[in-house]
């Protein structure tokens, strides 16, 4: 079950995070369709966050066809974003991680690397968006 972490700091909506965690790990195939997603009440205990939030994302997910509220059992993945290519052994994934390791022995902090790959994607995405 997949577990929302919240990052008060970041000036993205609250459940504005949840969505983009759930559509995360919907894409690495982490949930997959029949997969429950915790309660409100189980994401409110674990990060102290309003009910309403939690229902506002779930409602977003829902809207989206990415998941269903079945009444009294919970809401449910029901659709799938993951490509083979993007699964957590795909041959993708592997050498992105060795990539990601490389230039973190040499001495890129996480910011670097980050700005290193939004600027990669950028030159070679233009005009996907």
């Amino acid at each position: 079950m997949i577990e929302f972490r919240i990052d008060r700091r970041s000036g993205t909506a609250t459940y504005q995070q949840i969505v983009d965690q759930a559509k995360h790990a919907l894409r690495l195939g982490l949930l997959r369709p029949g997969d429950r997603l915790p309660t409100a009440k189980e994401v409110v205990a674990a990060t102290a966050i309003n009910p309403n939030t939690v229902l506002k994302a779930y409602r977003e997910l829902e809207r989206e066809g990415l998941v269903e509220g079945r009444r009294g059992m919970g809401t449910f993945v029901s659709r799938s974003l993951a490509m083979p290519q993007t699964a957590a052994d795909g041959p993708l994934r592997d050498e992105l991680g060795d990539w990601v390791a490389r230039a973190k022995q040499t001495g890129l902090a996480r910011e670097d690397v980050e700005a290193l790959v939004k600027a990669t994607l950028d030159e070679n995405y233009q005009g996907d968006m």
